[in-house]
């Protein structure tokens, strides 16, 4: 059954993309793990869509309809990792010489890929508060051909207003690209905001079990998805079989554990604003968020992630980490299981400290990502490491 735009969104994320299978009636769409795809004659080459599995494989493709019709837009494409969706949508709509405003709060690989490989063949980066539109407003050069936003960003939580950035974009007719990867399409569609491209690390909630990594970008036009298309191809970057069935499979639950996710992560922040040795939590979903009346007008639940810190800095925090028992420190996000990092030394670890610091990344932040335990454990296993400092 394919996807339709009537239905509510998650009968489209069970049946979206999946048919059965044509030779034997298999309710799951099958891995085709195949190198190379026979052709009938030279005439009839790529009749049935596909020839090398570089370019395209029939198990991404079931998988990329399901996430068009989550999103919308005019098609996706899949990738070998969200740093790869990342990587590849950059490469297909800028070139050397052209600048590229980004937020100043963005995964730390995407800052990495920017600022020390993409900039190599002369690609300018400048990264700006994009919580505020005029910031963007005033960044724009001549050059500018990108603008590249992250909302809620990795890990401080700060929002960008999608709809107020997407239309200064578009005065001056600059894609802008969103990456979604915090709050799914369940929660949060760019598209609709008036965004060009919303991008995902399908590692996180869309799979959501730790088995694989993956990307995804979600286009509004076909010019911009075949500009992006021709690099992966290029590059040999496309998602492979096994790991599309494995996100098809994890899509069909996404929205059931993110609003699980979600109602565990607002008892685990509402806990934390409670206990002496916090002395920050940031959670959308706290009336203390300092952008809620954004974060409940843009998106229509708050997500599984939260930051705080521990009073004692630093060493306090490592102790603290260290101490938990049921949050694995672990660098991914979204999963079923709750994960605890700390952004400094693990995923923002090549981000220069002024800059981190500038952005709000600071030296004690400690990122929680929450999972399908019992909330109770949860805030248990969080009150022993913290009377323990």
């Amino acid at each position: 059954m394919s996807g339709n735009d009537k239905q509510h969104f998650k009968t489209r994320e069970v049946r979206a993309g999946v048919r059965p299978d044509p030779v034997t009636g298999a309710i799951l769409t099958p891995i085709y793990q195949t190198t190379t795809y026979i052709q009938e004659s030279v005439d009839k080459y790529l009749e049935k869509g596909y020839s090398y599995s570089r370019s395209g494989n029939p198990t991404v493709s079931a998988l990329e309809e399901k996430i068009t019709a989550l999103e919308g837009g005019a098609g996706s494409l899949c990738f070998a990792t969200g740093m790869a969706a990342t990587s590849c949508t950059i490469m297909g709509l800028v070139g050397s010489g052209d600048h590229v405003i980004l937020s100043d709060v963005v995964y730390g690989g995407t800052h990495r890929v920017t600022t020390k490989v993409l900039n190599r063949w002369g690609l300018e980066c400048s990264f700006v508060d994009t919580s505020n539109p005029q910031n963007i407003e005033q960044a724009i050069r001549d050059n500018s051909k990108l603008i590249f936003t992250e909302t809620p960003a990795n890990p401080t939580l700060k929002l960008t207003d999608i709809a107020a950035v997407s239309e200064v974009a578009k005065a001056h007719a600059i894609p802008h690209v969103v990456d979604n990867t915090f709050l799914t399409p369940y929660y949060q569609r760019p598209l609709e905001l008036g965004a060009d491209i919303t991008l995902h690390s399908t590692t996180k909630f869309m799979e959501g079990h730790n088995i694989s990594v993956g990307g995804s970008i979600t286009a509004a036009s076909k010019e911009h998805l075949e500009q992006i298309m021709f690099v992966r191809n290029c590059l040999g970057s496309n998602m492979t079989p096994m790991v599309a069935f494995y996100t098809l499979q994890g899509v069909k639950t996404m929205s059931t554990r993110i609003e699980a996710q979600s109602a565990n992560a607002l008892k685990v922040a509402r806990f934390l604003e409670t206990h002496p040795n916090v002395d920050k939590v940031c959670y959308p979903g706290l009336e203390s968020f300092p952008q809620k009346e954004l974060a409940d007008r843009q998106a229509s639940g708050h997500g599984s992630m939260l930051w705080f810190e521990v009073h004692g800095g630093v060493e306090s925090g490592k102790k603290l980490m260290d101490a938990l028992q049921l949050w694995s420190l672990a660098e991914n996000l979204g999963s079923v299981e709750s994960l605890v990092t700390h952004s400094v030394t693990m995923t923002h670890a090549d981000m220069p400290r002024e800059e981190r610091m500038a952005a709000g990344i600071t030296d004690g932040l400690v990122r929680l990502s929450t999972g399908l335990e019992s909330a109770e454990d949860l805030i248990a296993d969080l009150k022993q490491a913290l009377d323990g400092l």
